[in-house]
Formats: structure tokens, sequence, C-alpha cells
């Protein structure tokens, strides 16, 4: 009977159960250092349409949410002032043609101390804006908001006191010119009346 164990059979190799494959076959891992990044512009009259809008949600904000106000004025909590509306304007929004930014111009009347916090204030509720701005609006990608301060509503408002005083000043200086001539002609005709005597002069008949 032939012994199966005492043969040498040549068994298959067992295979590993990972093959490294070639460097050649390997994937590449390699990423772009300076990836393109491709930004689509919106429509201009889009643009446009979206700055109005935002504009109007803004002032509406300046008006009736607590929270701005508070930021604006802090001694709005106290009952100091109801009418900010008065005191804070937006006076322009630029809106980048992405639609990624929006840049509101706010212009404050009031001492340096007051714009300084108002505007401090507004640039602190810049996240809260931006989300009150997405729940009205319902945009699909709410802008970043960027608060800057716009000085020139104030400087026009200096500009046209200054040329009213001007004016008002030229005005009584015209004035007071009309009275001094007129004062002098009267004089000048008293005089002429005490010199013109009949003394000296023969009339004759």
């Amino acid at each position: 009977m032939l012994n199966l164990s005492s043969l040498n059979l040549c068994r298959p190799p067992q295979l590993p159960s990972f093959v490294p494959l070639r460097p050649s076959l390997r994937p590449s891992t390699t990423i772009a250092r300076n990836p393109i990044r491709v930004r689509c512009m919106a429509n201009q009259r889009r643009v446009k349409m979206v700055a109005k809008q935002i504009m109007r949600e803004l002032s509406d904000m300046l008006i009736t949410d607590k929270v701005l106000q508070y930021a604006v004025l802090p001694e709005a909590s106290l009952g100091a002032d109801r009418y900010l509306s008065s005191l804070t304007t937006i006076s322009d929004v630029e809106v980048s043609g992405d639609l990624q930014v929006v840049k509101v111009y706010v212009s404050v009347f009031g001492d340096e101390r007051g714009k300084e916090v108002a505007i401090a204030g507004l640039k602190s509720k810049a996240k809260y804006v931006r989300s009150e701005l997405g729940r009205r609006m319902k945009l699909r990608l709410t802008p970043e908001i960027r608060f800057i301060e716009d000085e020139s509503l104030e400087r026009g408002s200096r500009v046209i006191a200054i040329l009213d005083r001007l004016k008002n000043e030229k005005s009584s200086d015209g004035q007071d010119k009309d009275q001094s001539e007129s004062h002098n002609l009267s004089e000048e005709d008293g005089e002429w009346d005490k010199d013109d005597t009949d003394e000296g002069i023969i009339y004759i008949k």
C-alpha cells in the first residue's frame, strides 16, 4: 500500500493577504498647492435688487429690532432715546458682484463718543445682522456684512449750515450798510438846508 505521507508533494505557495503595488501602479495622492477657485458673478440687475432689499431691511431693523437699537445706543435700554432712526441712518449699501460681501455705510449724528459707540456696536452685531437678513430675505447664501462709517451726510449738513450763516451775515451787513447810507444822506440834507440861506442875495423883480 502506497503511503502518501512519505511522498514529497509540491504544495501551491500561499499568497500574502496584501500584495503591494508597484510605484507606477499606485494612485497619485498629490494635491495642488494653488487650487483654482471659480467665482460666479451675479447679474448686475440682481445685485442692485439685493442691495435695495438689504437697505430696506436694515433701516427697518434700526427702528424695530431691540438688539440692534441697544447696540447702537446702550442708553436706549434705560429709555433714554426711542427714536434711533433720527440718530443713525443707513446712507448706502454696496453688494459685491458675487453676492458674498455687503458694505453698509452708516451715518451717525452726534458727538465723537456717540459715533464710536454706535459704529462699534454695529460691528459687534454683524453676525446677528447677517443671520436676521438670511431669515428675512431667505437668500440661498447670506453675504458677509461690513459696517463702515459714512461722514458725507454730516459734512454736507455742516457745509449747508456754514452757507446759511454766511448768507445771513451778508444780508445783515447789507441792511446795516443801507441804514448807514440813509443816515448819512439825511445828515447831508440837513447840513445843506442849514447852508442854504438868503443872506447876501439880492433878488431883482
